[in-house]
């Protein structure tokens, strides 16, 4: 019904080991900000996808400091139309944002970075309905771009000015700050 359904692995942790796992076959970009958000770390990797047809979506969680108050989780996905990782996390039925989601102006446009990107590209995300989290969605580099934080308050984050950087880009050798391995990847 579904068509061919890609195995979700398991988590790899923070670290650079963990980033060389999920850079080692993966297909699509590799999303962080970049500079991070003050005082935000990146707590892990998630992947879907084999051996065979390579990482067709990826996740990079971060958390930090919720503008609001308290602590804020944050995953950045990408992935393939059809793979359901993104709506997965955003609790959404199916695999995609659902028709109509980007009727309307976007709710947020943020700058991706990279060789591959064109300088001072934005994206344009969109917010879909999420119960206890903020969602948003568009396209990037051909694949969808998702950002889901924890808790829904939480996205205000997203109104600040945001670039993405594409971590599978050559002499992209970045330090980032890692932190202890998040849930949501396990979820």
């Amino acid at each position: 019904m579904h068509g061919a359904v890609l195995p979700r692995q398991p988590a790899k942790r923070p670290g650079p080991e963990g980033l060389a796992a999920l850079l080692h076959d993966v297909r699509v970009p590799v999303w962080t900000p970049w500079p991070l958000p003050h005082g935000w770390l990146v707590t892990g990797f998630g992947s879907v996808g084999d051996e065979r047809t390579g990482t067709r979506a990826s996740a990079v969680a971060l958390s930090g400091p919720n503008l609001v108050s308290g602590p804020a989780d944050m995953l950045l996905i990408a992935e393939e139309p059809g793979i359901g990782l993104g709506a997965f996390h955003a609790g959404l039925p199916g695999p995609d944002p659902g028709a109509g989601f980007d009727t309307g102006p976007p709710h947020v446009k943020i700058e991706i970075c990279g060789p591959s990107a064109t300088p001072g590209h934005t994206v344009p995300l969109w917010a879909v309905p999420g119960e206890d989290r903020a969602v948003f969605v568009g396209e990037a580099l051909g694949n969808w771009l998702w950002a889901v934080l924890w808790p829904a308050g939480a996205g205000v984050l997203m109104a600040a000015r945001m670039s993405l950087l594409d971590l599978r880009e050559p002499g992209m050798e970045v330090d980032l700050p890692y932190g202890a391995p998040s849930p949501r990847l396990e979820q």
